[in-house]
């Protein structure tokens, strides 16, 4: 993946978010895209030689679109200016813990995961999972080779004890999340000359342990 062209090109599309200076460089995008959905197939073989539920994926059904909906945004500019792809049994509209992977300029790259906002009925089972078992959690998200990626978990959080737990439970704090989610953000700098095919499974491979806790909560 080139990553200095398409840094180049999407620092060029955020200062000419419309149709008519995207279309008169569909071309470039095209083939910035292929490069991309080669790079997004190779971090998928890596997870899937560990992962076998993921080796039905394909990458393209990974990688999300570039056009934003803008139906209920005030932000009324029609294209993403980063590349971004999830990793998740059932692709990239699975509702299930995953790994997200974001490339773009601006600060934007990122590897990331869990699950966000999670549906009701999954995000009781992930807290009855922490309710049982949080010193299983706390494991993984102090160990060190997680930790060399990801400072801890992030998002909103409840002001009060989710209903059902007092509040002085020992794992409160995990309980109060709304979100489970990890990441770790790359400076443009450093993005440019990663290897990302590399790089970005070895953030997913650390995050695992963290993605399959949620995994075993959400299924039983």
């Amino acid at each position: 993946m080139n990553q200095s062209a398409l840094f180049s090109f999407l620092t060029d599309l955020a200062q000419h978010n419309d149709r008519e200076w995207f279309q008169a460089r569909k071309s470039i995008y095209d083939q910035l895209r292929r490069e991309f959905e080669v790079l997004v197939g190779q971090i998928l073989g890596v997870l899937a030689a560990e992962e076998p539920a993921l080796a039905t994926l394909e990458a393209k059904k990974c990688i999300f679109r570039i056009y934003r909906d803008v139906r209920f945004s005030k932000r009324k500019e029609p294209y993403k200016t980063h590349f971004s792809a999830y990793f998740s049994v059932g692709g990239k509209h699975s509702i299930g813990p995953g790994y997200y992977f974001q490339l773009g300029p601006g600060g934007q790259t990122m590897m990331a995961g869990g699950i966000y906002q999670p549906e009701k009925e999954q995000l009781a089972h992930i807290r009855q999972e922490i309710d049982y078992n949080g010193p299983a959690l706390h494991a993984i998200l102090k160990a060190p080779a997680f930790r060399k990626f990801f400072p801890g978990l992030e998002g909103d959080q409840l002001k009060r004890p989710p209903a059902g737990y007092p509040a002085d439970h020992p794992d409160l704090a995990l309980l109060r999340h709304k979100s489970f989610v990890v990441s770790h953000p790359v400076p443009d700098a450093t993005a440019r000359q990663l290897n990302l095919a590399e790089y970005v499974p070895a953030a997913f491979q650390a995050m695992r342990p963290f993605t399959d806790f949620l995994r075993d909560a959400v299924e039983g």
